[in-house]
């Protein structure tokens, strides 16, 4: 199959207020929701955004005892996506899956229909870079193991930047590309 045939997917993971300027924002997640929207305006191809999705019970959930950040609380201004991304995204079709943990199979079954169609690559951007963009990145490899997947470094943040360039080297070492660095 040749380049043009090759259905063009991207990830775009997390880009929720709470990660951008909230409860768990930083000035690297603002530089990279900059550099996402670019991104976004740009691709042609099919594009997935996830929502990481808590309920008022966060606290007392697992994740919650070792992150004890109320964080992207269902329906919550945290939840949702980050204006800057919301606009980029104005007038396209993209695909929304709301996730409870780091990783989502549903969005590995919802790539999978379009691998049954023909060729993919597919490219993730987004935060944090250290916990659901890898996780979402590893289960993407493992389910697509012969499928180009790549990460745009620049349009990713970490819970810190060394966290950031840690998840980079991890991914790359399981053989997925570093973009954009």
């Amino acid at each position: 199959m040749d380049q043009a045939q090759v259905q063009k997917i991207l990830v775009v993971v997390d880009m929720q207020n709470d990660f951008v300027e909230g409860s768990l924002g930083t000035k690297e997640a603002m530089e990279a929701t900059d550099h996402a929207v670019k991104k976004l305006k740009d691709f042609e191809g099919i594009v997935y955004v996830t929502l990481d999705t808590h309920y008022q019970n966060y606290l007392q959930t697992a994740e919650g005892r070792k992150l004890p950040v109320v964080h992207c609380v269902r329906k919550s201004y945290g939840w949702r996506l980050h204006e800057k991304i919301l606009n980029a995204l104005m007038g396209r079709k993209y695909n929304l899956i709301e996730k409870e943990t780091f990783g989502s199979t549903g969005l590995v079954d919802e790539i999978a229909e379009w691998k049954s169609r023909g060729e993919i690559e597919i490219e993730l951007i987004g935060l944090c870079t250290d916990i659901c963009v890898i996780t979402n990145a590893l289960l993407l490899k493992t389910s697509f193991p012969e499928v180009k997947i790549s990460v745009d470094a620049s349009c990713c943040a970490g819970v810190t930047p060394e966290l950031h360039r840690a998840a980079l080297k991890v991914m790359d070492s399981c053989q997925i590309d570093i973009i954009g660095e």
